[in-house]
Formats: structure tokens, sequence, C-alpha cells
């Protein structure tokens, strides 16, 4: 498939060269023939100049089937660029006077047959230059217009039917186990419809799958397609709209056109809320080309026959927006979501991931995948990749603990910030904002478990306590709000005990803590005010639905949800208070360790809570040692500078060596 591309594109590039060379020699000709000055004689002239010797050189070709004969040449003090032509008619006397002159003066004469005797040849001289400059001409204009070729044929569908060199089944899609039950009747009903129809049966003509992004939707519908071995055509929802009025609904029509002609055969539509949004909404009015687009899908979908054979497949992570006539039976009957993974889930879509990568020994997916919780398919796809590219870059052989460790956190944050210069001060309180987290974590019992704290700026936050909950929940309670509120809290408690003073470093989590609280007291019940609910989540404004948004409760109401706020974030705040409190040792303990070794993880953590140090360091394993080791290790090789450097700095110049 290489060897072709790579051909097919070779061929490309050099067209245009060719026809440049093509219209050079052209112009070259042209040129030639321009600068020739040729003077046309008489016979009579022709004659004086034979008889007198001047003709020097001399060309004649019969023409006519050998009545006349046209003759051309130079005379004596032509220059280069100079000659003669004239047509003599068919005489016994010319002949002789030319043989006689040929004689006596060397003339260089040359005849030539008569070209109209040969068809092949006359066709060669006089129509192939016009046939090859009408090709040349016609494939210019279709190359022009190639790259424009929308001004033609705007109206066909842009849909595009997958090749079979990349198919899919459903052994290469993971953890949507229930999802791939429900959309196997799809697969039996293109593979054999009559066994459907036998019963009375009605296949759906079209399954809408919603969920986040990377979950796996697109993947999933290449799966259905690959099972049931059908064309699989697909298209964006944003390849329907352009500018103009109607072009949507065109394409709409002849995509369903060429579905008809391949049936059974199945159409993937990605990100349908970009065509299927809800109509006449917005803060302007509604928009015509989008809606004649989606009425055109509708009726399309309406006009299917019982054994057209033709399904859509749908994928949008906005399914508030769409129109509710989409989503009636009889159009998309069926709607699958696909949520993200649990933790099995996770471990098959890293198993499938894992296939082609090294990865040490000691490292089992299924603690992968207990580390990744929230994490989708596509996250984890992006998490092994980079663990192996970071194994190349540090030249190893296999994916060890470090590399996807370092991946988690570039997926979670971006890359360490090494050249991120802070002072002394600073880190410090870092650590212990940190640590305060930490020891909250520790502490609580619902809490979820501490897995890695570190003090390496990453993205925007200065450092980041990365915590799992012990077993994944489908819903949460009210004393494990108030936890991760209390979580969230521990870095300013922390910071308020240890200095006294508080800093803009928990400004994040007080964002994440005021939305949990305001989401149990107006969306929950959970507060004194009872189960009610006084808001509900907010959709888009470009909807139409909550530019003006409606308040269903009075002004003593909306002071009581302040109030009731205030009274859970006050309440946690002051519990993490006391909990730091009751263990400034182990913050202390935490923080320094911290400022040590910059980051901590869960096995470390455990073993420094329960033996008060860490263990014992590793020589061979650079990544393990204090900052204080390194810095010895750096002397020795001697580095410069070491000692102003951050334990990732001095990592980098150690590898070096």
């Amino acid at each position: 498939m290489k060897e072709k591309i790579d051909k097919k594109t070779l061929k490309k590039g050099l067209l245009p060269y060719v026809f440049l060379a093509i219209i050079m020699l052209g112009i070259f000709y042209v040129l030639n023939v321009l600068n020739k000055n040729v003077h046309e004689l008489t016979y009579d002239e022709f004659i004086e100049k034979l008889d007198k010797g001047k003709v020097t050189e001399l060309n004649i070709v019969p023409r006519n089937s050998g009545s006349i004969y046209e003759v051309s040449g130079t005379l004596s003090g032509y220059e280069d660029n100079e000659s003669f032509e004239a047509t003599l008619p068919l005489s016994e006397e010319v002949m002789k006077k030319i043989v006689s002159a040929n004689d006596d003066q060397k003339i260089k004469v040359t005849v030539e047959p008569d070209p109209d005797a040969s068809s092949l040849l006359y066709i060669l001289v006089n129509i192939f230059p016009i046939l090859l400059v009408l090709v040349a001409a016609f494939w210019f204009f279709n190359k022009q217009m190639a790259g424009n070729r929308s001004s033609l044929d705007f109206g066909k569908s842009r849909a595009r039917l997958s090749s079979d060199d990349n198919q899919v089944t459903f052994k290469d899609v993971a953890g949507l186990k229930e999802e791939k039950e429900e959309v196997k009747e799809l697969i039996d009903f293109l593979k054999d419809p009559k066994k459907f129809q036998k019963l009375g049966a009605r296949i759906p003509k079209g399954v809408l799958l919603m969920g986040p992004p990377g979950t796996g939707k697109t993947l999933l519908a290449k799966a259905v397609a690959g099972e049931a071995n059908v064309p699989f055509y697909f298209i964006s929802g944003s390849d329907f709209v352009e500018l103009f009025v109607g072009v949507g609904a065109s394409r709409v029509r002849d995509m369903f056109q060429q579905a008809k002609r391949n049936a059974p055969c199945l159409i993937f539509i990605d990100e349908i809320d970009a065509v299927g949004r809800q109509r006449g909404t917005g803060l302007g009015g509604g928009h015509d080309e989008r809606e004649q687009t989606l009425n055109q899908l509708l009726t399309e979908m309406d006009g299917f026959g019982a054994n057209e054979g033709i399904i859509i497949i749908a994928a949008t992570n906005r399914p508030d927006v769409l129109d509710p006539a989409l989503l009636r039976p009889g159009r998309f009957d069926r709607q699958v979501t696909v949520n993200l993974p649990d933790v099995r889930g996770r471990e098959e879509i890293l198993a499938v991931h894992a296939k082609n990568k090294i990865i040490a020994e000691g490292i089992t997916l299924q603690n992968l995948a207990k580390r990744t919780p929230g994490f989708s398919g596509a996250d984890l796809e992006n998490l092994l990749n980079e663990a192996a590219l970071l194994a190349v870059r540090r030249n190893k052989n296999e994916i060890t603990m470090s590399e996807i460790d370092e991946a988690t956190d570039r997926v979670l944050m971006g890359p360490a910030k090494v050249s991120h210069k802070y002072s002394e001060n600073d880190r410090k309180l870092v650590a212990y904002h940190e640590a305060g987290h930490a020891v909250i974590g520790l502490k609580l019992k619902n809490a979820s478990d501490v897995q890695k704290v570190t003090i390496i700026p990453r993205g925007s936050a200065g450092g980041y306590n990365m915590m799992v909950p012990t077993e994944e929940k489908m819903c949460s309670t009210k004393t494990d709000l108030l936890e991760e509120i209390t979580g969230l809290l521990g870095g300013r408690s922390a910071e308020e005990i240890t200095f006294g003073e508080i800093t803009t470093g928990a400004h994040n989590d007080f964002e994440k803590a005021t939305k949990i609280a305001r989401a149990m007291v107006t969306e929950y019940g959970m507060s004194d005010l009872g189960p009610l609910q006084f808001e509900q989540q907010a959709g888009s404004v470009f909807l139409g639905r909550d530019y003006n948004k409606a308040q269903h409760f009075s002004n003593e109401v909306a002071n009581e949800i302040d109030m009731e706020m205030r009274k859970i974030i006050n309440d946690c705040h002051k519990q993490a208070k006391d909990i730091i409190k009751k263990n400034s040792d182990l913050l202390k303990l935490i923080a320094e360790t911290l400022l040590e070794y910059e980051t901590l993880t869960k096995e470390q953590i455990d073993y420094l809570v329960e033996n008060g140090k860490m263990p014992d360091e590793d020589e061979e394993n650079l990544e393990s040692l204090s900052i204080t080791k390194l810095r010895e290790l750096a002397k020795e090789k001697g580095i410069k500078n070491y000692s102003k450097m951050t334990k990732a700095e001095l990592l980098k110049e150690l590898d070096t060596i």
C-alpha cells in the first residue's frame, strides 16, 4: 500500500514539471520561428538567383502529387537566420537548371518525399501537434479545477467509504461489553435480513451513540461494519453545513442515494450535533442552512423502506442539544450511552493497547487500571504511548513504572516545568500545602487513597496531590462529598497553621469545593433547606434557553442558599484544621521529605507513615534518590552549578553522562 501511495505521489509530483517542459519547448519553438527571416521569391527571381550561382543550399519538397514543388534554402550573403522560399511548377526545364547548377556550383540539394503521400506522416506533422496542445490544455485546466472542485460539486456527498485495509472488529473494541451487545442485532440484520423479516421484526433505522469524548463511539461503529463485512460510509456533521442554503440538504440526498446503490451498508455520522441541533433556537433566531439540512435528514430517514438495508449510526457528546424529532422512534430508535470505562473495562483497554509494547516485569495491567479512574479509552492509549516514548527517550529496553508515572502526570497535568525556577520559600510553601492534602487523605476514614504527591510544577499548578477512590461508586453519599471538600481545604489549612499566613495557591481548591457545596444545596438536597432542587445543570447559552435563566426561588431563599454553602465550607475548613493540628508531626515529616525528594509515590508514603523514614535508597535507580544524594553524585561527576539545580535537572544532567 505504501509503495502504491509513493508511486502515485511521485507521478503527481513529476507531472507539473513535464507539463512545464512542454510549455518551454513550445515557447522556444515559437521564438525560433519568429526569429527566422524568410524571403518569398517568385519563379523568375529564383531562376535568376540560380543562374547567377547565388544559391548555396536548396531543399525540394513535392506537393499535390508532384504537380508543384516547394523549394527553400539560403543565398550567398544571407545571415544565419535568413532563408528563402519559392513555389515552382513541375517543369523539365527547371529541373535541368537545378541539376546543372548542382553539378557546376556544388549546391547542397535535399529532396524530401511528398508528405501528402503518407497519411501517417501527414497526421504526425499536421494533426498530432494540435492534439498534443489540446491534451495539455485539458490536463492543465483539469488540475486547476481539482483544487477548487467544490465550486462544481458542492452538492455532492462528502461521505467517504472506509478502506478494507484497516477493518476493525469487536476484538479491537475493549471495555464496551454491554454496548457491543446492544449493536449485535444490527450485525445479524446486515448479514441476514430475512431472519428478521420472517417474524415481522423491524430493525432500528438509526442508533445514537452518546458519551464523553474518547470513549470509543467511532471505534464501535467501525467494528459493527467490520463484523457485518458491509460498506462503511463515514462523515462528520460539519461536512453537511455550508455557506449557501440548500447545499447541506443536497449532500444528504446524494449520500442516501449512494448508500442505496451499495445496500446493505452502514452510514456513520460523527458529531451529529453540528447539524442536528434543536431548530428555532439561538440568540439570533434559527440557522436556515443547518435547519434545512436537518429537515432533509429527517425526511430521508422516514423514507427508508422496510428492506432498504441501510443503518445509520450517529455519535455525539452533546445529546442535550439535539432536536427531539431526531430522537423519536422511527429515526434514531435506539440510544446507547457509551460511558467512561470501569476498572475492568480499563484493564481490557490497556491489554489491547499493550500488545505491541514491552512492559517491565512486575507491572500488571490490573494495577494500572486501578490507578487511572476517570480515564477514557483514548486517555489510556495516550498514557501507554507517552510511557513508550519516555522509555525510548531514556534509552531503556522496556517500559518501567517510572515512565508510566510520568506519563500519567503528563496526561493529567501536562509536562513538568523543569526549567521553572522558584525560591526556597515558595518550595516550602508548596511542600506544606501538598502535605496538608496528603494528611487529610490519610486520616479521613472514607477518603481516597493518596497515590502520589509532588512539588514539581505542571501546567498552572505548583504541585499536586493525586488521590483515587478506594472503590468506584455509582453515586456519592453526603459524607463522601463533605470529606472531599475537607480534603480540598487541607492545603489552605496547612498554610495557616504552619506559616500563620495564606497564599493564592489554593484558588483552584476553592473553586472545586464551592462547586460541590453549591450542588449539595441546590441540586442534591443535602442541606437544612430540605430535599428541594433550586437549580439545574446549565446548558449552552446558544440554545436560546439559558440567556435569561429563570429563578425559581425568592431572594430570601437565595440568601439561605448562600448561608448553607458558607456553613458547609466553614465546617469542613474547621475539620481540616483540627486534623492538621492533631497530626502536625506527620505534616512536617511529609513536607520535609517532599523538599528532599520532590515526588512521593503511594508505596513511599505508606512506608514513611509506618516507619517515619524513607526506604533505603537504591543506588542504581537515580530517580529514587534524594536531591541531596543526587547533588553528591553530580559533584563527583564534575557537573557545574549542581547546588542550584532541581531534582529533575540533576537527573537530566546525570543521564547524559
